[in-house]
């Protein structure tokens, strides 16, 4: 069998950061927001660029500052915050682009105090062919001419790459990439379990890349002073050019054993020193390695190395060495260069030592004196119970004395660097400042912001701002120096509390004869902004919910750890629920809900208020139309009192568009044949007749409206422009004569609406170019003709206007033509411009528009005027579409046809939050959106077709959309509460714990969990006393895993009931088991099957015990719930001699797992198992899977055997087994057409394909089972579920699809492939590996590939890569063409293959 494994979800969360000026609006002032209310001259500004990297997934984000947006709904309220900015009458007048907005701010000439806040914003994301392990910036030659940093990557497989922004392409681009992969130190067999780790020096002068054998990979960069000035002055323009260009000297692996201490073996951390002449590596390591089991043999093992690379020289001479630090160090920081030496955290303490070897120690718990012979000092009183361990904590300087700690918990702990004279007498820490989230890397990113990463949980952005704050005489010296700063709005998963740490006073002196009161400079910490992450999958299952009366299968999942640990709920299309049913207004052919207002008269002339479109008014009317009865019917309702719908107006003839005309005082309404001019209370005003002369024009098909003009394109692809006189209220014809031949021939035109340049008519030629002209002059000022074959980069071409002439026989329609294109902006709280291109034969690709498009070469021919902006592609997606007969024009067909168009919206889900977007109506129906910490996403909107669309606030709510589906018209609203920063949208659970084991009970829908705390434990001796007891307070009991079960609704998320389990006892798994019972008329019921283990410490062995649960019915508490109401009731324990570690049933049989060994066993009289079978499999069995009578059983050394039961005699028969050792950690069956696979992970993310087949000569008679495929997946997943999946082949006999939810929070999913897709896939896999450009230069084949020492070649074409697949679909056409035809096939047949293997579920 083949299978396609594509990720639905990339990996979650930051496990790598890094920050840099990486892209060039760091360098400068941006735009303020055009959202921003405040009227004075601050902009925005982009601090830096923050890079941030997880398992595969690299973002770039910037970090930008920007004033402070007042969240006030009410337009009155608004208008009051703005002081100043009222106008007096007579002082309204429009700009002069027309574009409605009226300037009437006044210049106060006050200085006004901004207040800013810091926020993400997403440039571009990556998934790489590679797992990131490190990455930094650093500073090359090129850096004198732009003032850019760059960036460098290592990935776990030895490879660094050096990578830059391009401008051009508006990506990163690779300089070069460095691999190891063929060094002496990774030839050894323990190489895959080291991980690399990337250190860069500060004054970018190298690189070094730890190396397994205690080695460094240094990469040396050419620096301005440290090596242009050595070069000699004689030396060639061309050898320094060809030195620009590679900036970089020759890489070398520097032995650290035999090049500078013979004792350095098992690094455990380094780091580079700032303020040296030449670069200089602090490195931690431990020659004698130990534990807390040999502490009397072995104690304070660990050393400490500072000596310099001098790399031309190839000298590495030692400046500081020192021994005898605590065995349980694992981290070493790099002090100021004013300060100097270096800060190594360990388990219990924190060590400061200088660079003469002098050091200064901060216990912080009772244990140091225990494990270590290390000098202490004395310890204050205050801090005899002091108990912090370090273990999993975090830390970063925030100025050159001050550490912050973050705790495995969150916790900000600050410490103090006291210093006497020169040299640091003490370390101090002062209360926790702050909890936060769960830290993996925690970066300071500027002077006084901190970044603080999680993988299991969001990663926040921490603001550390040094204040100066006066100080009464009498107060007393050790106050605070760090606070919290409470007036900010948190999070509920970043809480930040308490108060600080201790600091010294500052004393200003005399001032205008007064004298200054002592001041103190704190340190205000703050939450700034924060990056939603879900976390790891422990594990999940499908629920069904409902999006208010409709149901819907949605995947619950555990996600987080510890305090960050819940629920994260995922749906595959946008929730969204119908508030109310409009029959009445129909509007099958199109709907638009608009805001028209009554005029204010001025001096005779008509004005409207300034207009704000992220506040803007209720709408007062919705115009719908149809096509039945011919010619058709169209309608204007307005609301009644009752909040009903009542329609006011009946029009004859099909509506094309209608929209808000003249300020929002009339509409403007085209019909097929004339274009009209209505009142707001639906009576005409004026109607232009398209005719030309007396002989009528082809009927409208489309039209544009954006006041004041109005474009129309008629059957025959002619066009017609008008324009409106605000002074007479009315609308006249625009001569096009301009842009060419008044027969000029387009395919599709619409309107753009750029800020800084005004209004502008983006048009599309029959031959595919792409043309801006500027209204009202109609200037041509962007042509291109790299949109008809969807370049990755639209740039102006500066082309004359390209006539198209009349055609005879007329043009008919290609594949390849362009359908409908929009120019709109779509994004969060700045949204953006975004062209939106959709093709006939179905494809939708999305570019983003972007300043400095131009060519540093002058243009050939020069324009009066140009728009200096390019179009990058940022998503292209391919949709099947069927289209009806284009001859056929009956009034069926008419009635048939599927309208496609893409509308713009601006929506408030909720206060605060608006998002602008674009919904794509048609039989592919979709939301485009994207927000500020996420790029473009494309949701499904859940329906089959949707006719028309438009968003609607007739009833005051600025979140409801109109929307005509296959149901009829409706009134929606998006579900409260879902996040939409991934490719599926999701709802958050916090429970403040994390959960091991999730099931979905069918029959009552409710969901049972197993959380997983952490318990005290106490070892016990034979006669029951405790081994060992703590004997201070500043010494703690070992923890230990325990669990609890609960019973919870998935409507309300309420825990209904619960079991709680001894403290030393936990949940290895469970299921829910179908058993005879005697309480049911057909003597099977659903239990919840539970297995546990006990641990009872190092010197008893581990039991475990299997319980069986039922799920009862009571009578709820009216007072508390009036629903129906459910308890667990344990039916039944069974003890067991080892941990039980998997369950699962089949046939009305319990089988369970106890160490080797596998037990089918019956529920006998509803209160104890009896074993009927029972087989010797393995070593440890992790994972049990059942397909009617046939398991899987996958063990830790001995990978997976295929067993099949028999009732008649009870017997459990071995059919087959994999004889190779293997660590399988999950077993699935996988099947299709009638064929049946068995899919393997282990602890590595390996997937292996197995397959049993008696009738071939390597499988020993069918007693082995045959390894088909090896696919490196990365990532190691220990949750899969198996769905259905129906094909359009065969819709009755479902197919298998696995998902699987792997340890770094990815969502993947593996699908069946049939034979002949399979070969096409296959050999495109292979032309999209040698001929794509990838990220960082990374090789996708070698990064799939599994070593397998028991075959000749690998064994990777069983599974194609759906990532590197997915690049298929954003080539430019042209690359596609010429990829397909090289592989024997087409383009169509390939992306129709591709169309039917993705989707989520």
């Amino acid at each position: 069998m083949h299978a396609l494994r594509q990720e639905i979800l990339p990996p979650s969360g930051a496990e790598f950061a890094t920050s840099l000026r990486l892209t060039p609006s760091t360098l400068g002032e941006l735009r303020t927001p055009p959202n921003a209310t405040t009227r004075h001259e601050f902009a925005a500004r982009a601090l830096c660029n923050v890079v941030i990297a997880r398992s595969s997934l690299l973002r770039i984000f910037e970090v930008r500052e920007e004033p402070a947006v007042p969240q006030v709904d009410d337009e009155r309220e608004r208008k009051k915050a703005l002081k100043g900015a009222e106008a007096v009458e007579g002082e309204v007048e429009m700009d002069e682009h027309g574009e409605g907005f009226v300037n009437i701010a006044k210049s106060t000439g006050q200085s006004v105090d901004v207040r800013t806040v810091t926020k993400f914003y997403l440039v571009r994301e990556h998934r790489l062919h590679g797992i990131v392990t490190g990455m930094e910036g650093v500073k090359i030659i090129s850096t004198l001419e732009d003032k850019l940093d760059r960036l460098v990557v290592s990935f776990r497989d030895a490879k660094i790459a050096l990578l830059e922004w391009s401008t051009a392409v508006h990506d990163l681009v690779t300089v070069s990439i460095h691999t190891y992969e063929r060094a002496p130190q990774l030839m050894s067999l323990d190489s895959p379990l080291f991980r690399t780790e990337l250190r860069v020096d500060p004054l970018s002068r190298c690189s070094a890349l730890s190396l397994p054998k205690d080695a460094f990979a240094i990469l040396p960069f050419y620096q301005t002073q440290a090596e242009l000035d050595v070069m000699d002055q004689d030396q060639t323009q061309t050898s320094l050019t060809r030195r620009r260009d590679v900036p970089y000297a020759p890489s070398f692996v520097l032995d650290l054993p035999a090049a500078v201490e013979q004792n350095i073996r098992n690094i455990v951390d380094f780091v580079f020193l700032p303020g040296f002449n030449k670069p200089t590596i602090a490195v931690l390591f431990q020659t004698q390695q130990t534990w807390t089991g040999r502490l009397k043999e072995f104690k304070d093992t660990v050393r400490l190395v500072i000596f310099t690379l001098d790399i031309v020289t190839q000298s590495y001479p030692i400046i500081t060495s020192v021994q005898g630090l605590p065995h349980d160090c694992f981290s070493v920081m790099a002090c100021a260069a004013s300060l100097g030496g270096v800060v190594i955290l360990s388990g219990n303490s924190i060590i400061y030592v200088d660079q003469s070897s002098r050091r200064v120690i901060l216990p912080l718990n009772g244990w140091p004196s225990r494990i270590s012979d290390f000098p202490l000092p004395a310890i204050p009183p205050e801090h005899l119970d002091r108990n912090i361990e370090l273990e999993g904590c975090r830390a970063t300087f925030v100025d050159d004395k001050t550490i912050f700690v973050f705790l495995k918990d969150g916790t900000v702990c600050p410490v103090d660097i006291v210093i006497d004279g020169i040299t640091v007498s003490k370390l101090t820490m002062g209360a926790a400042l702050a909890q936060t989230t769960i830290p993996t890397v925690v970066r300071r990113i500027t002077d006084t912001h901190v970044f603080v990463g999680s993988t299991v949980g969001p990663s926040v952005l921490l603001n550390a701002a040094h204040v100066e704050e006066e100080i009464d005489e009498d107060e007393e010296m050790s106050a605070p120096t760090a606070v919290v700063q409470m007036d900010i709005d948190y999070d509920d998963d970043d809480d930040i509390y308490g108060d600080s740490k201790m600091a010294e006073p500052a004393t200003k002196g005399h001032t205008n004869g007064k004298v200054a009161k002592k001041t103190r400079t704190v340190i205000k910490l703050s939450l700034c902004d924060s990056l939603p992450s879900y976390g790891p999958i422990a594990d999940m299952t499908f629920s069904l919910a409902r999006n208010g009366e409709r149901p819907v299968p949605e995947l619950v999942a555990a996600t987080g750890s510890g305090p960050l640990g819940g629920f994260t709920l995922f749906q595959r299309d946008l929730p969204i629920r119908a508030k109310r049913k409009l029959h009445a207004i129909g509007g099958a052919r199109g709907m638009w809900s608009l805001p028209i207002r009554q005029p204010v008269k001025t001096g005779g002339i008509s004005y409207e208020h300034a207009v704000d479109p992220y506040h803007t008014e209720n709408d007062t009317l919705i115009l719908s139309t149809d096509v039945n009865p011919s010619p058709g019917l169209s309608r204007i309702a307005t609301r009644t009192a009752k909040t009903d719908i009542a329609i006011t107006t009946r029009i004859q003839g099909t509506t094309i568009g209608a929209a808000p005309f003249f300020q929002r005082t009339a509409i403007l309404h085209v019909v097929t044949n004339a274009i009209r001019v209505l009142e707001p209370d639906g009576t005409e005003r004026q109607i232009i007749k398209d005719m030309d002369g007396n002989m009528p024009r082809p009927k409208i098909r489309a039209c544009s409206i954006s006041d004041p003009f109005v474009l129309i394109v008629r059957e025959d692809d002619s066009i017609g422009l008008f324009i409106g006189e605000t002074e007479r209220g009315k609308i006249r014809r625009k001569d096009m004569s301009p842009m060419g031949d008044k027969a000029c021939y387009f395919s599709i035109s619409y309107w753009l609406f750029l800020r800084r340049f005004g209004q502008s008519l983006i048009l599309i030629r029959p031959q595919g170019v792409l043309e801006i002209w500027n209204l009202p002059k109609l200037a041509l000022v962007f042509s291109t003709s790299m949109l008809s074959t969807l370049q990755t980069v639209l740039t102006d071409s500066h082309d004359p206007p390209s006539v198209s002439l009349p055609q005879d026989p007329p043009r008919k329609p290609q594949d390849l033509d362009i359908e409908q294109i929009l120019l709109a902006p779509i994004g969060e709280s700045s949204p953006r411009p975004h062209l939106f291109v959709f093709m006939r034969s179905g494809q939708l690709t999305i570019y983003e528009a972007l300043a400095g498009g131009q060519a540093p070469e002058p243009p050939a021919t020069v324009r009066a005027s140009s728009l200096d902006i390019k179009f990058v592609k940022i998503l292209s997606r391919a949709f099947e579409i069927q289209r009806p007969e284009e001859s056929e024009k009956s009034i069926l067909a008419e009635h048939k046809r599927v309208l496609r168009m893409f509308i713009p919206f601006a929506t408030t889900p909720a206060p605060g939050t608006t998002y602008a977007g674009v919904f794509f109506t048609g039989d592919r129906p979709s939301w485009i959106l994207a927000t500020d910490k996420c790029g473009v996403q494309l949701y499904p909107s859940g329906h089959n077709v949707v006719h028309a669309f438009t968003p609607c606030s007739l009833w005051e709510s600025k979140g409801d959309f109109l929307l005509y589906s296959e149901e009829g018209p409706s009134l929606l609203e998006w579900m409260p509460g879902f996040h939409l920063e991934g490719p599926l949208p999701y709802r958050s659970i916090p429970r403040g714990r994390s959960y091991s084991n999730l099931i979905f009970d069918a029959s009552t829908s409710l969901i049972v969990a197993a959380s997983s705390l952490n318990a005290r434990f106490a070892s016990f001796d034979e006669d029951g006393n405790t081994v060992w007891e703590p004997e201070s307070a500043n010494v703690s009991d070992p923890l230990c895993d325990c669990s609890t079960l609960e019973l919870i609704t998935p409507d309300i998320w309420v825990t209904m009931d619960g079991f709680e389990f001894a403290t030393n006892e936990f949940i290895n798994d469970m299921t829910v088991v179908t058993l005879e019972t005697a309480s049911t008329e057909t003597g099977n019921k659903e239990f919840i099957a539970v297995g546990t283990t006990i641990n009872r410490g190092e010197d008893l062995a581990a039991k475990g015990a299997t319980y069986i649960f039922e799920i009862v019915e009571v009578v709820s508490d009216p007072a508390f719930a009036s629903k129906r109401w459910y308890k667990l009731r344990l039916r039944c324990r069974d003890d067991a001699k080892g941990p039980v570690t998997a369950v699962c049933g089949f046939n009305g049989y319990l089988v369970s797992s106890m160490g080797q060994k596998v037990f089918v066993r019956a529920f006998d009289s509803d209160e104890r198992l009896v074993g009927v079978a029972f087989l010797d499999v393995g070593v440890y069995v992790t994972s049990l899977q059942t397909l009617k009578n046939l398991l899987l059983v996958g063990d830790a050394v001995k990978s997976v055997s295929f067993v099949a039961f028999q009732e008649d005699p009870y017997k459990l028969v071995l059919l087959a087994k994999d004889i190779s050792s293997v660590c399988v950690t999950k077993a699935d069956f996988f099947f299709a057409d009638g064929q049946l696979s068995i899919m393997t992970g282990d602890e590595e993310g390996i997937i292996r394909v197995y397959e049993y087949n008696p009738q071939d000569p390597e499988s020993k008679d069918g007693r082995h089972l045959l390894l088909r495929t090896e696919f490196n997946s990365q990532s190691e997943y220990r949750a899969s579920t198996l769905i259905a999946r129906r094909s359009n082949d065969d819709p009755m006999i479902p197919q298998a699809k696995l998902l699987t939810g792997s340890t770094d929070g990815t969502l993947s999913c593996l699908t069946p492939v049939d034979e002949h897709a399979f070969k096409r896939l296959q050999l495109l896999q292979g032309q999209l590996t040698r001929n794509v450009q990838h990220i960082a230069g990374l090789n996708p084949k070698a990064f799939r590939i599994v070593r397998n020492d028991f075959v000749s070649k690998p064994l990777s074409k069983g599974i194609l890569d759906g990532n590197l697949l997915a690049h298929f679909e954003t080539l430019p056409i042209a690359r596609q063409f010429e990829v397909t035809r090289e592989i024997g096939t087409d383009r169509t047949t390939v992306l129709r293959d591709w169309m039917g293997l993705s989707g989520a579920w």
